[in-house]
C-alpha cells in the first residue's frame, strides 16, 4: 500500500464517519450496496453533508453570518474543483469525495449546479417562479442522483450507454426526494428560515388541495423512477429500491396527514416500520402500506 492509498482509506473512513454520525438511515439503507459502491455513495453524501451544515445549523450556531458562510460554501468549492483536477485535498471529506468522483467519471459540471443552488439557501428564499424552482431542485437533489447513478454504473459494461438510460430515474428520484423533504419541513422552513420553496404555495395557509396537488407530482416523479430500478446494477438496485420504499412510504405519511397540522409538525417515519420497509428491500420482496 502506498502512502496514498494510505490517505485515501483514511479520508473514505473520515466521510463514513460524518455519515453515521448524521444519519441512521442512510446507513442502513447503504449496507444494501455493494461493497465499492457503498463506499463511492458514503464518499459523495458526506460532502452533501458538509456543504449544507455551511449553509444552516453549526455554522450559523457558530456565529457565521450570511457573508461568513458564503466565503466558506465559496472555499469549499474551490477546494473540491482543485481536487477533482489534482487528486488531492488536506481536507480529508473533500478527498475522499474527489477520489470517487475521479474514479466514476463525474466532475464540475455536476458540482457546480450544486453549490448554486446551496449558495441560493444563504438568503431567504420566497416567490420561486417555477423555472427557479426546477432549477433550485436540479442543483440541489437531482446532480447528487447523478453523481451516484455514477457510482453504480462504475465498472459496468458500456457505462455511458447505461447512465444515458438511467439518467431521467435519477434525476426524478433525487427530485422526489427534495420535494417530499420541502413538503413535510413546510412550516420549519417558512417559521425559522424565511423559506418557502413551492411555487405558488403559502405555507401559513397550506390547503387540501395544494397538499394533493404536490403530492401527485411527487408521486409522478416516484413512479418514472421506479421504472429504472429493476435496470440498475445488482450491486445497487435494492439499495435504490430500499430508499424509494421509504420515500414512498414518507409521502403515504404526508398524505394522510391534514395540511394544517403539516404545518406545524415534521412527520416522518416511524423507525419499526424503516426496518420493515428495509428489510422488505433486502429481501427482494415488497411491503404492504
Amino acid at each position: 500500500m502506498t502512502s496514498l492509498d494510505l490517505y485515501d482509506t483514511a479520508a473514505h473512513r473520515s466521510a463514513a464517519r460524518v455519515i453515521s454520525t448524521y444519519s441512521t438511515s442512510f446507513g442502513l439503507a447503504s449496507r444494501l450496496l455493494g461493497a465499492q459502491v457503498r463506499r463511492h455513495v458514503v464518499d459523495i453524501y458526506a460532502l452533501v453533508r458538509i456543504a449544507d451544515e455551511i449553509v444552516d445549523g453549526p455554522a450559523q450556531q457558530a456565529g457565521l453570518d450570511v457573508a461568513a458562510r458564503r466565503e466558506a460554501l465559496d472555499a469549499l468549492e474551490r477546494d473540491v474543483e482543485h481536487a477533482l483536477e489534482g487528486g488531492f485535498s488536506t481536507n480529508l471529506v473533500v478527498h475522499a469525495f474527489a477520489t470517487t468522483a475521479r474514479r466514476t467519471g463525474f466532475g464540475a459540471t455536476l458540482t457546480r449546479p450544486f453549490f448554486g443552488s446551496m449558495r441560493r439557501d444563504l438568503e431567504p428564499v420566497t416567490d420561486l417562479r417555477q423555472s427557479e424552482f426546477e432549477a433550485y431542485v436540479y442543483g440541489s437533489a437531482e446532480v447528487v442522483g447523478l453523481m451516484c447513478l455514477h457510482a453504480f454504473t462504475a465498472g459496468e459494461r458500456a457505462p455511458h450507454q447505461l447512465r444515458a438510460r438511467l439518467a431521467p430515474g435519477a434525476r426524478h428520484l433525487g427530485a422526489a426526494f427534495q420535494k417530499i423533504n420541502f413538503l413535510r419541513d413546510l412550516g420549519e422552513d417558512y417559521a425559522e428560515r424565511g423559506r418557502s420553496y413551492f411555487p405558488g404555495i403559502d405555507p401559513a395557509r397550506l390547503t387540501e388541495t395544494d397538499k394533493a396537488r404536490l403530492l401527485d407530482d411527487i408521486e409522478t416523479d416516484l413512479r418514472i423512477a421506479a421504472e429504472a430500478i429493476p435496470h440498475l446494477p445488482r450491486s445497487s438496485r435494492r439499495a435504490v429500491a430500499a430508499a424509494h420504499a421509504l420515500f414512498t412510504e414518507l409521502a403515504r405519511v404526508v398524505r394522510a396527514t391534514p395540511a394544517h397540522r403539516l404545518v406545524k409538525t415534521r412527520v416522518r417515519v416511524p423507525d419499526t416500520r424503516k426496518v420493515v420497509i428495509l428489510a422488505g428491500s433486502a429481501l427482494g420482496t415488497k411491503v404492504r402500506a
